[in-house]
C-alpha cells in the first residue's frame, strides 16, 4: 500500500511539527536562577551570557528568570552591558535582537561583589537568593572559575546556607591535571553536594550533531545493525584547530593537547560511538554505557600515540617547551562488538583545516560483481559515513553509484549529504545554550559523571608517564600535523576535513 501525501497535507504536517518544537523548547522548565561566579571572566563573556541571551530571544528564558554575575571586583551593570554586548552581536547582526530585547534581558541581571577565597559579599548573594527562593524554584550554581577555587567557592556556598534540594552546580574542565588531582577536586564537590547535582560540562557533548549521533544509531535500524565489527573496518576522529594558543599559552604548557583535548573531548567522542544501546534514553543509563566504553579501552602503547608541536609554538610562549600541540592516537576496545576495530584520534592547533569530524569506515563488500565491469578503479573507495560536529554539522555518507548516462555499467563515488546548515532553515543553537537549558531542566544526560572523568583519567594518565621526556615532533603550520604511521601501517590512510 503506498501512502500518498497532498502538499496541503504535508505543510500540516511541517506546522504540527513546528508546534511541538515549540512546546518542546519550554518542556520541563520551570523559571530559575544563574548564579554565575567568575561572571565578569572570559568564559562568562564569550559563552555563558551569550547563550542565555540567545534562550530569552527564543522564550525559553523569560522575566521569572534570574541572572547574577558574581565578580571579585564591582562593576555597574551599565559597564558589564558594555563589556557583554559585543559578545552578543551576531543576535542583533541577524535581526533577532532588537534594543528593547537586550534592556530587558539586562533588567533580570543583578551584578554581585563576591571574593569566594575570604567570603566576602556571601551575605549579598545570599540575600539575592533568598527573595525569591522557594521548594520548585532551581539555583544553578556555575563556576566559571580557575578548579583551585573549587573548594573555597563550594564551601562558601554551603556556609552561606545555599546548598539546598533544588541547588545545582555546574563545572568547567580543566577536573584536574591528572588522576590524583581529578579525584582531590572531585572528592572538594562531593563532600558539600550530591553527584545528581553536580554537572560537569563539556560542551562538545551539547553539539546538535554528536546528539544527532544517538539518533543516528538508536533510532534508525539500518545503521545499528551494521554498527559493529562485522562491518566497520575502523573509525577516526580528528579536531582539528587552525588557531595557535594564542593568550592562552601559559595555560595551555602546562596541559598540552593530551590533557586539555583528548583526555575529555576525544573520549567522550569514542564513548558515543562505540557505547552499547541503553534501555532508555535517561541519564545514567547512558551514562553507564559510556562508562563501560572507558573501561574497555585497551592500555595504550607508546608505539601507538605521535606527539607534535607546531614550530612557532617556543617562540610564542618565549621559552622552550616539550609540550605537545598535536597528538594522534590509536585505541583498541576490548569488547564483542569492537574486537579489531581499531579508533584512530588526534587533535592538533595550526592545522590547515578548522574542523571536528568523525569518520566511520566500512569494510569493503565480501565479492565484486563488476570486476568485469572494468571498475577496478573503484576497489579503494569504501563506504564512510562522515560526521560532521563543526563548522557546517551535518551527515555524509560516501557510496558508489552508477554514473548516469549510456556506456554501461560505470561506477563512481558518491554521497548523499544532511546539511544541518540547508536543511534547517533556522539557527542552530549553540552547544552552551541547549546544556544550560538542561541544568534548568534537571538533565544530566550530556554531562560527564564522576566516575566516568575518573576513567578517562585511568586512560590518560599512562599514556602521559610513557611520554616523560619525549621529545614532540616539530610541524609547519598549515599542516595537518607530523607525519606518522599510525594508520599506514594497518593500510589505511588519515580522511582529512572536506572544505566547504
Amino acid at each position: 500500500m503506498v501512502d500518498n501525501m497532498t502538499g496541503e497535507q504535508a505543510d500540516h504536517g511541517i506546522a504540527d511539527a513546528r508546534e511541538a518544537d515549540m512546546k518542546s523548547l519550554t518542556k520541563g522548565l520551570v523559571p530559575s536562577d544563574y548564579v554565575i561566579i567568575g561572571g565578569t571572566g572570559d568564559l562568562a563573556l564569550r559563552k555563558i551570557l551569550p547563550a542565555l541571551f540567545w534562550r530569552y530571544l527564543d522564550g525559553q528564558i523569560t522575566a521569572d528568570y534570574r541572572i547574577a554575575a558574581a565578580s571579585r571586583h564591582e562593576i555597574s551593570q551599565t559597564e558589564y552591558a558594555d563589556k557583554l554586548r559585543p559578545f552578543c552581536g551576531d543576535a542583533f547582526t541577524s535581526g533577532r535582537a532588537s534594543e528593547d530585547a537586550w534592556n530587558a534581558f539586562l533588567s533580570i541581571i543583578t551584578m554581585i561583589k563576591l571574593d569566594v577565597a575570604s567570603g566576602d559579599g556571601s551575605a549579598a548573594l545570599a540575600e539575592f537568593v533568598g527573595e525569591r527562593s522557594d521548594a520548585e524554584r532551581p539555583v544553578i550554581f556555575y563556576l566559571a572559575i580557575a578548579p583551585s577555587l573549587f573548594g573555597a567557592a563550594t564551601g562558601m556556598l554551603k556556609s552561606s546556607g545555599l546548598v539546598t534540594a533544588q541547588a545545582r552546580l555546574v563545572v568547567e574542565k580543566p577536573l584536574g591535571h591528572d588522576g590524583a588531582s581529578s579525584r582531590a577536586i572531585n572528592a572538594e564537590l562531593a563532600e558539600i553536594f550530591d553527584e545528581s547535582q553536580i554537572y560537569r560540562i563539556d560542551h562538545y557533548l551539547g553539539k546538535e550533531t554528536v546528539q544527532n549521533l544517538m539518533a543516528l544509531r538508536f533510532a534508525n535500524v539500518i545503521f545499528e545493525t551494521q554498527w559493529n565489527n562485522n562491518h566497520i573496518d575502523h573509525v577516526q576522529i580528528t579536531v582539528a584547530e587552525t588557531v595557535g594558543v594564542g593568550d592562552r599559552a601559559g595555560y595551555y604548557n602546562s596541559y598540552g593537547a593530551i590533557r586539555d583535548m583528548v583526555q575529555n573531548h576525544l573520549l567522550q567522542l569514542v564513548c558515543l560511538v562505540a557505547m552499547e544501546p541503553p534501555s532508555f534514553f535517561d541519564a545514567d543509563q547512558v551514562r553507564d554505557e559510556k562508562l563501560r566504553v572507558l573501561r574497555a579501552v585497551r592500555p595504550v602503547d607508546a608505539a601507538d600515540i605521535i606527539c607534535g608541536q607546531y614550530q612557532e609554538y617556543a617562540g610564542e610562549l618565549g621559552q622552550d617547551s616539550d609540550t605537545e600541540t598535536y597528538v594522534a592516537m590509536k585505541l583498541a576496545i576490548d569488547n564483542w562488538r569492537w574486537a579489531g576495530v581499531p579508533f584512530f584520534v588526534r587533535t592538533g592547533k595550526k592545522l590547515s583545516h578548522r574542523a571536528s569530524e568523525i569518520v566511520i569506515t566500512f569494510k569493503q563488500r565480501p565479492h565484486d560483481i563488476f570486476r568485469r565491469n572494468g571498475n577496478d578503479a573503484i576497489d579503494s573507495q569504501p563506504n564512510r559515513l562522515i560526521i560532521r560536529l563543526q563548522p557546517s554539522e551535518g551527515l555524509r555518507l560516501q557510496l558508489i553509484s552508477k554514473q548516469p548516462g549510456p556506456g554501461g555499467m560505470r561506477l563512481f563515488p558518491s554521497e548523499l549529504n544532511l546539511s544541518f546548515d540547508d536543511t534547517f532553515n533556522e539557527r542552530l543553537p549553540d552547544a552552551y545554550e541547549r546544556l544550560l537549558m538542561d541544568t534548568a531542566r534537571g538533565n544530566q544526560t550530556l554531562f560527564m559523571r564522576r566516575d566516568e572523568v575518573l576513567a578517562a583519567w585511568d586512560i590518560i594518565d599512562p599514556v602521559i608517564d610513557q611520554l616523560a621526556g619525549r621529545r614532540p615532533e616539530l610541524y609547519r603550520s598549515g599542516t595537518m600535523g607530523p607525519a606518522d604511521n599510525l594508520l599506514t601501517r594497518d593500510g589505511h590512510h588519515w580522511i582529512d576535513p572536506y572544505d566547504d
